[in-house]
């Protein structure tokens, strides 16, 4: 018998149970994982907070819709809404970087930052063409041509042939000089620019000098730093390049995916609108994410705002803030200092890794990631951290807040050497087992827990975007320490 007008069928009702009730397990994984946020502070600079409205947008029922190809040329009906929504966002992408759009295109597709730069490779190069990209030691991306003299890591490096450029190791700036040099010999048919550990500015025009001579594509992956090229804080490399890619959840403080813009008038390919679109789909991806296309589209609504250049400023003075407080204290950092949202710290002058560092402050309440700086060998142990103030920028932390944060980086440096001397071996589960669970006579573990604590204390007195921390609570399975 057909259900009657408003009734629900047994095996529907599931369709219209909240989350809570539904999947309990799930939304306790939630629970602890934005207890985590509010009482830590997240300082990996490849991360940041996103808004509220993002997220409405990233969680609609959009997530229903399948959208193969692009507006108006789409290989299913129904499509009509999330057309609109994908002009829109097209729309904002070039407002939010001041981009003519009879200059300038986008495709607000891609799936992640990475996915946009091979689809972006796929687009510019033929299978076995060369590329230069900054090496991975020296603050590069994998994406960029990264392979070691073992293995091709990448698909950047399987399917196209790599050459790295290098930062001055006198001063750990990009040595533009070395790279046009090595161009002279390499021949590349693409230069890439951009890091994911590099902070200090990009000289676009020096990069296009030396693409012009051998006749290259010029891409600028600014994934790190667009929020802040968006604001008229850094240089802007769309003067520059034929193609520019970027995520869109770090400095943009969007979801977790990524853009590529490219250039009408290029002097080197009069196709590129026609090469980056179906490159994007169908040769690396299927159809479109649309909720997250719509949490983009609010985020560069956003970026467009008034507001978004005092955040963008705040970004930068809140790491030189940091870097500051770090240098004021005798550390070294990489470029002793930064003009973006990141700073390079080497940890090696202390004989410590980035791999404990990083371990202990998580156990205290401090998020960062071990990063190889300049010289180092080894990608897995690594002699430095990279720190980012994006995230905490967004819960409303100033100068003197962030130099408050260097202060406990200060104090976890100094137990984490306190850790590794009463570990007795050099290894990482040594050190993790002094850290969390001591032993007769030690002091490294009870000082853990006393900065924890303070961690903690600081970090609940700041809001959580997109959370209404008045009304948080403790969740199952968070014990009173956590």
């Amino acid at each position: 018998m057909a259900s009657t007008l408003g009734s629900t069928p047994d095996f529907n009702k599931i369709l219209y149970t909240p989350l809570a009730e539904a999947d309990p397990e799930v939304q306790n994984i939630i629970d602890k994982e934005t207890w985590r946020q509010f009482s830590g502070l997240e300082l990996i600079a490849s991360e940041n907070l996103t808004s509220l409205a993002t997220m409405q947008a990233n969680g609609s029922i959009l997530t229903n819709k399948y959208s193969e190809g692009l507006p108006d040329h789409r290989y299913y009906g129904g499509n009509e809404w999330i057309d609109e929504l994908e002009v829109l966002c097209r729309k904002r992408a070039l407002q939010a970087f001041h981009l003519d759009p009879a200059k300038w295109g986008v495709n607000v597709q891609p799936y992640s930052g990475s996915t946009a730069n091979f689809a972006a490779l796929t687009a510019l190069l033929q299978p076995q063409d060369r590329l230069m990209g900054l090496g991975l030691p020296d603050g590069g991306h994998l994406t960029h041509g990264y392979y070691t003299a073992k293995k091709k890591m990448t698909a950047s490096s399987i399917y196209f042939q790599s050459l790295p450029y290098s930062i001055d190791h006198s001063n750990q700036l990009i040595d533009y000089k070395g790279l046009a040099t090595q161009a002279r010999i390499f021949k590349p048919r693409l230069i890439i620019c951009g890091a994911s550990a590099y902070p200090r500015d990009w000289d676009y025009a020096e990069l296009r000098k030396t693409a012009d001579e051998h006749g290259a594509f010029l891409m600028a992956d600014i994934a790190h730093t667009s929020g802040l090229v968006a604001a008229g804080e850094l240089a802007d490399p769309f003067q520059y390049c034929d193609v520019v890619t970027t995520t869109t959840h770090k400095t943009l403080r969007g979801p977790r995916a990524g853009l590529i813009f490219f250039r009408k008038d290029s002097k080197y390919a009069d196709d590129l609108e026609k090469r980056v679109n179906d490159a994007v789909f169908p040769a690396c991806q299927g159809g479109p994410h649309n909720n997250t296309i719509a949490g983009i589209a609010t985020a560069l609504h956003q970026a467009c705002q008034p507001e978004w250049k005092a955040y963008a400023k705040q970004v930068i003075k809140n790491a030189q803030a940091l870097a500051e407080t770090l240098v004021a204290k005798d550390y070294k950092l990489q470029t002793n200092g930064t003009d973006n949202h990141l700073v390079l710290w080497d940890l090696r002058p202390l004989k410590l890794t980035g791999s404990k560092l990083e371990k202990l402050c998580d156990l205290v309440g401090i998020t960062i990631n071990k990063n190889a700086v300049a010289g180092d060998t080894s990608a897995q142990v690594p002699g430095g951290i990279r720190l980012g103030t994006s995230a905490l920028t967004s819960r409303n932390m100033l100068e003197d807040d962030i130099k408050q944060v260097g202060e406990f980086l200060n104090r976890a440096v100094q137990i984490a050497l306190v850790l590794q001397k009463e570990a007795g071996s050099k290894l990482l589960k040594d050190f993790v087992r002094v850290a969390t669970q001591g032993g007769e006579g030690l002091e490294g573990y009870k000082q853990v827990k006393e900065l924890k604590k303070e961690v903690q204390e600081f970090a609940r007195k700041w809001p959580l975007p997109g959370v209404d921390v008045s009304d948080l609570k403790r969740p199952a399975g968070i014990s009173e320490d956590d």
